[in-house]
This record gives C-alpha cells, sequence and structure tokens, in this order.
C-alpha cells in the first residue's frame, strides 16, 4: 500500500461510523471556532490600535515638556497655595485641568537637540483662532492642528495639506461641510474659507485658506475636530496671533516633538527618556499612552483563547475515544492486514491520518464558519454601536493566523491519535484474527 492509498484508506475509514465523527468533529469545531474568533478580535482590535498609533503620532517621537515643581493644580501637595511661576504656562491636555508645565523657549529647543539620542527637536506651537467662515455665512467656532511626520489622519475626500506647499492649506471635519454651507465633501474641495484670529492687542486678523480635503471622524484623529492645516498656513497665524508681542514672549511653548532613531531598542528609547529627565524634561512617547490599553486587550484575547485551547483539549480526549473504540471495532481487519504483510508503522500512519484528518475537517469548517460569522459581526457592529469608531473592523482574519490555527488543531488531533494508533500498530495478527 502506497502513500496515496494509505491516505485514501485513512479518508474513507474515518466515516465508517458516521455520528462518532461527526460529534467528535463537532468537539473540534466548537474549539477552532472560538480560537479563530478570538484571534479575530486580537488582530481586528491591534490593527485598529497601530492606525491610533499612527493618528495619535509618529512611533519614532515623543512628546517632552518641562513640569513645574507643582504641576497637577494650583494647590500644593500639602492643600497650601501653589506659588505663582512665571515661567508656567497652562499645560491643557498635557497636564490634565490645571496643570501647568515650565514654558520651553528656543534655549531648550536647542538643548534638546544637543542630548544624545535625539535626530530633531521642534516646538508644538499653540494657535488659538477665533473662528472659521465661508463667504458671508455663518462664523463657526474651530480649533487648528498639523500633522508631523509619521502621523496620518483618515479623508473623506482630497488630500492632507502639502507641508511643503507655499500655498495656505487646510483639510476640514466632515462635520463642518454642512454647515459651512457646502453640498458635500466634493463639493468643497478648492473652495476657499476664512479664519479669524486675534492677536495680542484685541485685534483681529482674517486670513484665507484653500480647502483641499476633507477628513472623517475617527476616535484616533490626530487633531480631532480640528482643521488641519500646513506649516505655510500655521505660519500665517502665529504671525498674526503674535502680532504686539516680544519676540520672548511669543516664542514659549507648553511642549516640543523630540524624534528618534526610527530603529532604537525599547532599551535606547528608555536610555533617552533618562538623559531627558537628568536634563530637566519628561518624555512622553505613543507607545507611553496607548501601552496599557494595548496590554489589557491581549490579556483579554489570551484568556479568551485559553478557552479555546481548553475545548481543544477537550475535543482531543473526543479523537482518543474515537480511534480507540474504531480500534477495537476493526480488531480482526487489522490482523488481516498485518498477516497480509503491512507493516506496523503503515498501520501507526493509517490511524494517525485518520486522527489528522478529524482534526483537519472540525479546523477547517470551525475556521471558515468563524470568518463567515465574524466579518458580519463586525459588518453590523461597524454600522450599529461601533458606528462611532471609524475605521473598526472588530473581527478582522490574517490568513497566516487561520492556517496557523488549523495547523496547530491537526497537530493536536495527530498527537491525540498516536496512542490509539500506536494500540494498532502492536496489535498481533494472529490473536488479532482470533478475535471475536
Amino acid at each position: 500500500m502506497n502513500s496515496g492509498d494509505l491516505i485514501s484508506a485513512a479518508v474513507s475509514n474515518t466515516f465508517r461510523s458516521k455520528t462518532r465523527t461527526l460529534l467528535t468533529i463537532l468537539s473540534i469545531f466548537i474549539g477552532a471556532f472560538t480560537l479563530a474568533i478570538t484571534s479575530g478580535l486580537g488582530t481586528g482590535i491591534n490593527a485598529y490600535i497601530d492606525d491610533v498609533v499612527s493618528g495619535v503620532g509618529a512611533s519614532d517621537a515623543m512628546t517632552v515638556t518641562k513640569a513645574s515643581e507643582d504641576s497637577d493644580g494650583s494647590f500644593g501637595g500639602d492643600d497650601s497655595p501653589a506659588e505663582y511661576d512665571p515661567d508656567a504656562v497652562s499645560s491643557g491636555a498635557s497636564g490634565g485641568p490645571g496643570g501647568t508645565v515650565i514654558a520651553l523657549t528656543p534655549g531648550d529647543i536647542d538643548e534638546l537637540r544637543a542630548i544624545d539620542g535625539v535626530v530633531r527637536a521642534e516646538a508644538d506651537r499653540t494657535i488659538t483662532p477665533d473662528f472659521v467662515q465661508f463667504d458671508d455665512g455663518t462664523q463657526f467656532v474651530a480649533s487648528v492642528g498639523s500633522l508631523v511626520a509619521g502621523q496620518t489622519t483618515v479623508l473623506a475626500e482630497g488630500a492632507e495639506p502639502d507641508d511643503a506647499a507655499e500655498a495656505l492649506q487646510v483639510a476640514i471635519p466632515q462635520a463642518y461641510v454642512e454647515p459651512l454651507g457646502f453640498d458635500d465633501e466634493a463639493g468643497s474641495i478648492g473652495q476657499t474659507i476664512t479664519v479669524g484670529i486675534t492677536d495680542a492687542l484685541r485685534e483681529s486678523h482674517l486670513i484665507q485658506a484653500t480647502i483641499v480635503g476633507v477628513t472623517e471622524e475617527a476616535l484616533a484623529s490626530p487633531t480631532g475636530s480640528s482643521i488641519l492645516i500646513n506649516d505655510a498656513l500655521s505660519d500665517a497665524l502665529f504671525e498674526a496671533q503674535s502680532t504686539g508681542l516680544t519676540e520672548e514672549e511669543a516664542e514659549r511653548y507648553v511642549q516640543a516633538s523630540v524624534w528618534f532613531d526610527a530603529e532604537a531598542t525599547p532599551e535606547e528609547v528608555d536610555a533617552l527618556k533618562e538623559a531627558l529627565a537628568d536634563a530637566g524634561y519628561t518624555g512622553t512617547t505613543v507607545a507611553d499612552t496607548l501601552g496599557t490599553v494595548t496590554s489589557v486587550i491581549d490579556g483579554i484575547v489570551l484568556v479568551l483563547n485559553a478557552f479555546a485551547i481548553i475545548a481543544l483539549l477537550a475535543a482531543a480526549f473526543g479523537i482518543v475515544n474515537t480511534l480507540f473504540m474504531s480500534v477495537q471495532e476493526r480488531t480482526r481487519e487489522i490482523g488481516l492486514m498485518k498477516a497480509m504483510g503491512m507493516g506496523s508503522g503503515r498501520v501507526f500512519a493509517m490511524f494517525s491520518l485518520e486522527a489528522t484528518f478529524i482534526g483537519f475537517l472540525g479546523s477547517a469548517i470551525g475556521a471558515v464558519a468563524a470568518i463567515g460569522v465574524g466579518t458580519a459581526l463586525s459588518s453590523v457592529l461597524a454600522r450599529t454601536l461601533l458606528a462611532d469608531l471609524v475605521g473598526l473592523n472588530l473581527v478582522a482574519f490574517d490568513p497566516v493566523s487561520i492556517a496557523s490555527i488549523i495547523l496547530l488543531v491537526m497537530a493536536i488531533a495527530f498527537l491525540a491519535g498516536t496512542l490509539p494508533a500506536a494500540r494498532a500498530a502492536r496489535a498481533d495478527p494472529v490473536t488479532s484474527l482470533r478475535y471475536e
């Protein structure tokens, strides 16, 4: 009996006892289905987190601040009033409500650039416009933001503002399209809007910019619901806002962005943080911000995978039982095959192949069912409960992961089948032929 005949015999023998085999396949199906769904959850959520990372900030950059001695509020740790610091500025989102940091100056930026491990350092300017307006329409309150190297945003139409362009460019959020007076996203592209901003002398400046894109609403949008602007418009707005201030007053920054080597190891990043701390600064990476979230999600997926593995182990005992009964029922047949010259190795291989084939059927059917159910569930949730999380595909399937699950289940099935296969291989042909 050659290898092809051996496989063919194993497949046909699998369904001699259809009910018993189907029940075993069903138990494997449950474990494989659960494992595939939990793997899909991990893949989908982690892919979304990767999008969050690309939106929140570059993976090779960190936000740097200089914390004041009392940066957690307006009172000291013993409930006494905090001493006024003329160099402190409100940190806003960086330090929480009421938090303050020491303002960064051009000298601080130069110091950051000189720290070992820093590739580039730039100040993050705070620009606070009054409103945006199209033609003579309603003026709407708006904030502005810009992308840094490595950041991306999800576009509903058009393109991101080009930092290399001399023209003043903006990308507006979808929520602003209709209120500003545009029929749809496409109709806003190429139109000119006015951004109003007040300077230190309380005089208003009106600056016009061209809409080049419309951004989608997303949990991880790098600028939230802000108007996205390019460097040329940022310079124009900052210059207008700073009118009436001395150069020293204008060049005070809440935070800066520091870039390091994209190939830096975690140990090297930690060393850079320590160097910043020694110089009086605090560095925070995107991984620091989202690390806890990622750990929690990975932990949940791991627990779910553990339940799936338990189900597969239970199915493995079902395979052992199925094949033991099959060996028992086919004792005379085994004896006849060995009497006709089939070696113990081929007998062992045939029963092992039966177990592996059962594992393949259960895992393949479970994986296909999981893909169908997971895809449908993701589609429904994306339109209902998770509609606000734009770009989230809750259950996503990686072909490599699915193939790995099928191979894992087949390996478990093979191992489960070795015991009854070994018993069949050891059977004495004379004794087996006398079996009643």
